[in-house]
């Protein structure tokens, strides 16, 4: 008899078997719920996770333990800000800001004040952003910061790669911080010659185990950050990746990014510098230097940086998207690849439709999530009652992540509209106020309407192909 065979023949002959494993159970429920409650997350989500988890006897913990919403102190990173020179900088809005309460609640809850650009430059999809970021990294003169959630060493991951090693064997310092998991097929080999070259290459949240310590496996920098001399800034949804250059392939993700020259830089830097600070474990002071930090003219465009994450309770990205829905006065136009929304943004959206809003929503046909697309579909009906205009985009995989309201405000950036965007993720965007802006990315977005269907409230739902799939789905929709 083999020790496998023997272990369990004693183990199913222990007289009341089935009463200890109840008592087990219930041992282990009462201590998750318990571990969860104190979470202090929202009912819903409490009790997903609990219901969820009590079918996964003890490997539920284990799940939880992974991938279980959690909490991060980064006083290091408010050290950091504080020595980084730039809170010399920070003001208040004006009194004839036009947006002065959404630049209150932005300062508020990011620490980040309103400001200016000289320049704010629409780059639609991977290849012209691409070709953009060449040319501003050609023409660096004292140091380029980049931050990625993905990049990969493909052609356009190792030819942007080239483009630092070059600037870094001019004497350019070139700092690259990756998501661990997000650019996890990035390897040594692929990053040898930057840091040849002298460049430094960071990791955020590198996924190592230690006993007893909660792994941060599931709270990732989702952020897309480019700084060149301070001066000049890129943001918004678009990796580094073939997958998103049209120009490698006709199945390219549909992205927007954004160009941004002015004082508002400086703020982009704040959030890389606390970024890089936390992660490389250096100190702040490196940073000191004029250079990273130059004087600049107020310009014509009003823009705010808005950062989140699991570091703060305030979810500032979802409360100006909330806040901007409901400052709204002629029209709300969203664009997301996952909407999961909670209750409040929800809410939002259908007051604004139910105002008599032009109130749009417009997200890919098929996200490269199917539980993400059928938890997204689960809400159509309740926006479709109040007078939303849903739209589904293809063929192509709709990226853009924006929010435009009445003429002049817009949010664009790397968040998602979902719980994870707003709660789990690094995430960072930025506000606009300025009248040319939003036209010319109404504009585009009015052209992405010409290419999408229209969902329809009569549309023909078949209980096992759509509508219990995605009720299940938006019973996970506080877990996604």
């Amino acid at each position: 008899m083999t020790l496998p065979h023997a272990a369990w023949t004693w183990l199913i002959e222990l007289p009341r078997l089935g009463l200890y494993l109840v008592l087990a159970w219930l041992l282990y429920m009462v201590g998750l719920s318990v571990w969860i409650v104190l979470q202090k997350r929202e009912p819903v989500a409490t009790l997903s996770w609990v219901m969820s988890l009590a079918l996964l006897p003890y490997i539920g913990f284990l799940i939880y333990f992974l991938l279980g919403p959690q909490k991060i102190t980064r006083q290091r990173l408010r050290r950091g800000r504080s020595r980084s020179g730039l809170d010399q900088f920070a003001g208040t809005p004006t009194g004839d800001d036009p947006c002065l309460e959404l630049a209150r609640l932005g300062q508020a809850t990011t620490g980040l004040p309103p400001s200016s650009a000289i320049t704010a430059d629409w780059l639609v999809d991977g290849h012209a952003t691409y070709e953009a970021l060449l040319q501003a990294i050609a023409a660096a003169r004292h140091h380029v910061h980049l931050e990625y959630y993905i990049w990969n060493p493909d052609r356009t991951g190792l030819r942007l790669r080239d483009a630092l090693v070059a600037r870094a064997r001019a004497g350019v310092s070139v700092r690259l911080l990756l998501d661990a998991v997000g650019s996890g097929r990035m390897r040594r080999r692929h990053l040898q010659p930057l840091l040849d070259a002298g460049a430094e290459v960071g990791w955020f949240h590198p996924t190592r185990f230690r006993p007893f310590t909660r792994p941060w496996v599931n709270l990732r920098s989702h952020r897309k950050i480019v700084v060149v001399d301070g001066r000049l800034g890129f943001i918004g949804g678009i990796n580094v990746t073939d997958e998103e250059d049209e120009a490698l392939s006709p199945a390219a993700y549909r992205d927007l990014h954004l160009r941004v020259e002015g004082a508002v830089v400086r703020s982009l830097q704040l959030v890389f510098v606390e970024d890089w600070v936390y992660a490389a474990g250096c100190e702040a002071r490196a940073f000191g230097a004029s250079e990273y930090w130059p004087e600049q003219a107020a310009g014509p465009v009003g823009a705010q940086v808005l950062v989140s994450g699991p570091d703060s309770s305030w979810e500032a990205i979802h409360r100006l998207h909330v806040a901007a829905i409901h400052e709204a006065r002629q029209r709300v136009w969203l664009v997301t690849p996952y909407f999961v929304p909670g209750e409040a943004a929800r809410m939002a959206l259908t007051s604004a439709a139910l105002a008599g809003l032009d109130t749009r929503l417009l997200v890919p046909r098929r996200s490269d999530s199917r539980l993400v697309t059928l938890a997204a579909r689960s809400y159509f009906d309740e926006l479709l009652k109040a007078g939303v205009q849903v739209y589904e985009y293809g063929p192509r995989m709709l990226h853009t992540k924006a929010l435009l309201t009445d003429e002049d405000l817009c949010i664009v950036g790397s968040a998602n509209f979902d719980h994870r965007s707003f709660r789990l993720n690094f995430e960072v965007s930025m506000l606009l106020r300025d009248r040319d802006g939003c036209g010319e990315l109404a504009r585009l977005i009015e052209s992405e309407f010409g290419q999408a269907q229209r969902v329809r409230l009569d549309r023909p739902l078949g209980l096992w192909r759509h509508r219990l799939p995605e009720a299940f789905a938006r019973l996970l929709s506080p877990l996604l």
